[in-house]
Parts: C-alpha cells; sequence; structure tokens
C-alpha cells in the first residue's frame, strides 16, 4: 500500500530513550487515542476502589466495562448524515444533549453485552462517569494518573478552535474539537508513543489492571484496505495481529484532515511502540505505517 502523503513517526524500544523532551516538534490531534487515555482513568479509578467496572449504570442497562469494550449496545452518532454535514459545514459543535438525543434516536443495537459496535457516545458516558465519581475533570485525572506519571510536556485536552490551531495540519486551523464528543487530546508524536510505553512497562496500572484491560472481545479475521490479520476490541485498546509482526494492540483514531496509529508490538524479539501520524481520511495508511515502522523500514 502506498501513501503520498507526509507520514511523521516515532519508535520507542522497550529500553530506548523516551524520557527527554521534543520542544518544537510539531503536535498532531490524538483522536480515538483519547479512548484509550479515558479507559487508562477509568481503570486508574477502579484499581483505586473508587468505581466499580461490572456495575450497571444507574438507570442503565450496561456497565463501564461495556461502555469501554463498545458493547453495550449504544448507538453512535457519526452515523448519522446531519452529524457529518454539520462537520463538514464547520458548523458550532451541537451542544452534548442535543448530540446524545440524536444519536440515541437511532436506538440502541442490542442488549448490553451481546454485541459489538463502536459507539461514540459511550465513551461520552464513561467520561461522565469518571468524571463524577473523582468529582473533577477529565483532563484533570489525565495529567494526574498519566501525564505526571510520564513527564509528559506537549499533551493536553484541546477544547477550542485556538487550542486546536496549534496542530500541524492547515485544516486544523478551522476545526472546532467540540465536534469530539469524548474530548480529544493533542500532543507529539513521541509523547503519544512514551504514554502506550508507560502502559506497557507496568508505570500506570497495576499487573492486574493491565490484565484486564487487555481483556479483549474478538472481532474477527483480516480487515480489507488495512494490516489487520486479526483483531479485536479490549478496554480501550484495539488487539490482534499485524501481518507477520504477531500482536499488535493499541489504537488507530482519524479525523476529517487527518489519521494516527499508535501501537505496541509485544511479541517482537524486542517489543516495539511506534506512533504513526499523517494526513487524509484513511486509517489503514497509518496503520500501514505503523507496520512498517515496527519492522524497522
Amino acid at each position: 500500500m502506498r501513501h503520498r502523503g507526509r507520514i511523521f513517526s516515532c519508535r520507542l524500544t522497550r529500553d530506548g530513550p523516551g524520557d527527554t523532551l521534543d520542544h518544537g516538534a510539531p503536535v498532531f490531534p490524538y483522536w480515538s487515542f483519547t479512548k484509550t487515555a479515558i479507559a487508562i482513568c477509568a481503570l486508574k479509578l477502579a484499581e483505586q476502589g473508587k468505581i466499580d467496572l461490572n456495575a450497571a449504570l444507574p438507570g442503565h442497562g450496561f456497565t463501564l466495562v461495556q461502555l469501554l469494550n463498545h458493547t453495550s449496545g449504544l448507538p453512535d452518532y457519526r452515523t448519522l448524515p446531519e452529524y457529518r454535514q454539520a462537520v463538514a459545514d464547520d458548523e458550532k459543535p451541537w451542544p452534548r444533549h442535543r448530540l446524545v438525543h440524536a444519536a440515541m434516536g437511532q436506538g440502541m443495537l442490542f442488549a448490553p453485552g451481546t454485541g459489538w459496535f463502536y459507539s461514540n457516545i459511550g465513551y461520552m458516558l464513561a467520561r461522565d462517569l469518571i468524571e463524577d465519581v473523582a468529582q473533577t475533570s477529565f483532563s484533570d485525572l489525565f495529567r494526574r494518573f498519566v501525564g505526571d506519571e510520564l513527564g509528559l510536556q506537549s499533551v493536553r485536552l484541546a477544547t477550542t478552535r485556538e487550542e486546536f490551531s496549534q496542530v500541524l495540519w492547515e485544516a486544523a486551523k478551522s476545526y472546532d474539537p467540540g465536534w469530539v464528543g469524548h474530548g480529544c487530546l493533542i500532543g507529539t508524536a513521541h509523547d503519544a508513543a512514551r504514554i502506550l510505553r508507560g502502559l506497557f512497562s507496568g508505570r500506570l496500572l497495576s499487573d492486574e489492571m493491565l490484565g484486564r484491560m487487555m481483556s479483549r472481545h474478538p472481532l474477527g479475521g483480516a480487515i480489507e484496505g488495512r494490516p489487520w490479520t486479526e483483531c479485536g476490541y479490549a478496554l480501550g485498546l484495539m488487539s490482534g495481529a499485524f501481518g507477520n509482526l504477531g500482536m499488535a494492540i493499541e489504537h488507530s483514531g482519524g479525523g476529517p484532515f487527518c489519521v494516527n496509529a499508535v501501537y505496541h508490538f509485544p511479541d517482537l524479539s524486542e517489543p516495539v511502540t511506534v506512533a504513526c501520524f499523517t494526513d487524509g481520511d484513511d486509517e489503514g495508511a497509518a496503520e500501514f505505517a505503523a507496520l512498517g515502522c515496527a519492522a524497522g523500514e
């Protein structure tokens, strides 16, 4: 697969350098890689005994685990033509209640735990829940549980057009991150890779909680136009196999004008973590870049 856009990559080995500052490096939207951060914060609260991953949410039949692995049965707002058109027309982001009401107008897709469907609404509710339990913002939780622990310098939650305009892509200057229902972290490729490496090196969660995070719902085999040969979804983690590199764990993401793939490859003789960012709307392009980067190409 050939991609003619600009590709920005970072490759970290388990024992390689990772704590140096990268002042002046380009900043990118993390898009759905933010889901991994939300899941880490939720699991950290569970580790501290402040939240029950398997308790049904008040007024709902689904659990936090089912929100985090997309088995809640909730629909998604991205399937709505009016949502996609509003984003394309650069309208002001819908208030949260309108976004939820419009998405939920599609109805529940299946009984909780009996199917799988990728739902941004589910991660909006998961973020709401952890903020309510902790009585603080997701931005603060991320800083406490991830940013401070790893010494990240570039990563922050973008909430305004002005903040989002700091990312590399020119198209970002006319995009409002309010359209990303669960929020959108921005940061460098280096810091994206460090988040994932920190997770799998045991710096963010206990072994028991990391094991729970990696418990996945199987989704099948190869995906056309993408490097997956076997895939599933865990708690905020895409998980499966990439070609001949064995297991690949993490998350791809994409928005109207750029995509990313942040992945950990534990089966290599020397485990590798990579973060790749490129323009366009094809997540497969970023994933193939991640595959090549992990292979040292």
